[in-house]
């Protein structure tokens, strides 16, 4: 297995943890009592915390990307043996 693929494994495992992490703790306008500014959105969130989302997102796929790794390494299930079709 090349470094290629090694990091495709890890940008994979990183876009599926942040589609996961992104709705945590959100709390849209409507939620909340206010009203957005400039004809925003009802439903958009009042504070996204993206920044904190992304440091989140980053270590936890890190977690994840590492038990994938150890999984394939050890052989448990080889990437190579796996049907493409």
């Amino acid at each position: 297995m090349g470094p290629v693929t090694i990091f495709a494994i890890y940008i994979v495992c990183w876009w599926v943890v942040l589609f996961a992490v992104l709705p945590l703790g959100m709390q849209s306008h409507h939620e909340a009592g206010t009203h957005p500014n400039d004809g925003g959105d009802p439903g958009a969130p009042v504070n996204p915390n993206l920044k904190r989302k992304l440091i989140t997102t980053t270590w936890v796929s890190a977690i994840l990307w590492a038990a994938v790794m150890a999984v394939v390494l050890t052989g448990v299930l080889p990437i190579e043996r796996l049907p493409l079709k």
